[in-house]
């Protein structure tokens, strides 16, 4: 990221005519041919040679020789490829330092019309894996690359922002490029790294969240310490792409499972019993 950040402002045309036909070329190839590229840029051979070496020099493309000559976009191309977009419609003029990394994303602070959070939601490797498996909108089988289910993954989380805000606590949505989400700057800490000085309000106003989702039709599906926020003693829930509604099949089972989520953590830390059966009905009643 930090590369592609510092390069963006010097890529030349021609380099960003080639990312764009890398991001199309990878929704039919894993490694996408030289003539491939050639066809869709219109670029003279020599000319591509050249503009591929400084993109991979950058880290923004990766070259694999077997079984033919073929090129793949990195994540380092793909986060210029969106950063460049914000850029131009104006959502942001500047990209500052890494302040969140997750398994499946990497977070930065930014600016817009007013200080922002950029999420660039990274499902690939290990996480795929795990991604075909337990999320609904991903295919189960057939040609999805790293960036087409990052792309899908990032989607789904801002349409939960944009259904959710204002009616939950949660960041306000921005903007959303290809990978990238832009949501409002959270100035909080993790529940986890807290010390709360009302462990039971708070954990109310946490059900209260849950409860408020579930009216709008949203489940979070993946809710624990680690993706809520404490900014000014009020709890914010993030980290939404994995969320199923209300009409799943196991809606019930997964909604209990992220109370259950909750109410452990609260009962380690501050040896707090907040009955089971209140937090449930207090949600799905």
């Amino acid at each position: 990221m930090g590369v592609a950040a510092e390069q963006i402002r010097s890529l030349h045309k021609y380099e960003k005519t080639i990312l764009l036909a890398l991001e199309r070329g990878m929704k039919r190839y894993a490694w996408v041919p030289l003539d491939e590229i050639r066809a869709s840029t219109g670029l003279a051979e020599s000319e591509i040679n050249y503009r591929v070496a400084r993109l991979m020099a950058w880290g923004m493309v990766r070259f694999n020789p077997v079984p033919y000559d073929g090129y793949a976009l990195v994540f380092g191309g793909y986060d210029a490829l969106a950063l460049a977009t914000l850029a131009r419609k104006g959502t942001i003029s500047a990209l500052g330092a890494k302040i969140g990394e997750g398994k499946e994303s990497i977070v930065h602070d930014a600016l817009g019309l007013g200080p922002v959070a950029i999420k660039f939601h990274r499902v690939g490797g290990r996480s795929f894996a795990s991604a075909r498996l337990n999320r609904d909108y991903m295919p189960g089988q057939g040609h999805c690359p790293w960036l087409i289910a990052s792309k899908k993954s990032a989607e789904r989380e801002y349409e939960a922002l944009t259904r959710l805000h204002p009616h939950v606590s949660v960041p306000l949505p921005v903007d959303q490029n290809r990978h990238a989400v832009v949501m409002a700057l959270i100035n909080g800490q993790n529940l986890n790294r807290c010390r709360l000085v009302a462990p039971k309000e708070m954990l109310e106003q946490i059900l209260d969240c849950t409860r408020r989702a579930y009216k709008v039709g949203i489940i979070h599906a993946d809710l624990s310490e680690y993706n809520i926020l404490i900014e000014d003693e009020k709890a914010v829930i993030i980290d939404w792409p994995q969320w199923i509604g209300t009409d799943h099949p196991n809606a019930e089972t997964i909604v209990e499972r992220d109370i259950d989520n909750i109410l452990a953590f609260f009962s380690r830390k501050y040896r707090l019993d907040y009955p089971r059966k209140d937090a449930v009905s207090g949600v799905v009643g």
